[in-house]
């Protein structure tokens, strides 16, 4: 049997681990402040182009645009959520950067869908590459999809067990 290596934890350590400790709160704090300004922010900017398209009757042609809006604040709320959780538990947890990359994916699948309606018919090999790069966005979604699920059924089997 291998001998378990004695930890000697010493004044300076602790007072080291401390100061660390306490810069990453700061960090974090700094970080949520600039995502929960960059939300409202958005979210002021969202309702303002709303606005505008109802009261213009263009709303039609700017529901894309406002539904990339609004998941871009989803995201940045996601994100916040992810700074909320690490400042809580002083650690990373790989399921809501999961559902930011699954955010992110889905906003961009949502734009390229958009402007793929746009292109001319004879812009053959951007609509190839277009074609490939949404393919490509749906095994994204999928992977990412599933890697939620497994990640949620694991903590339930932990739960169950424990």
């Amino acid at each position: 049997m291998a001998k378990e290596k004695e930890v000697i934890v010493g004044p300076a350590r602790t007072f080291v681990v401390r100061g660390l400790d306490l810069v990453e709160d700061v960090v974090y704090i700094g970080l949520g402040t600039i995502l929960s300004i960059a939300a409202f922010t958005l979210l002021a900017v969202v309702f303002k182009n709303f606005a505008t398209a109802l009261l213009s009757r263009g709303l039609t042609g700017q529901i894309v645009s406002l539904l990339d809006q609004i998941l871009l604040i989803l995201l940045v709320v996601e994100l916040l959520y992810t700074v909320q959780v690490s400042f809580r538990e002083h650690g990373l947890t790989a399921e809501p950067f999961l559902v930011v990359a699954l955010i992110a994916v889905i906003r961009r699948i949502l734009v390229i869908t958009a402007e793929v309606s746009k292109l001319p018919e004879a812009a053959g090999e951007v609509f190839r590459h277009t074609m490939l790069e949404l393919g490509l966005l749906t095994v994204m979604v999928l992977v990412l999809v599933s890697s939620v699920i497994m990640l949620q059924r694991t903590k339930r089997a932990q739960s169950d067990s424990a």
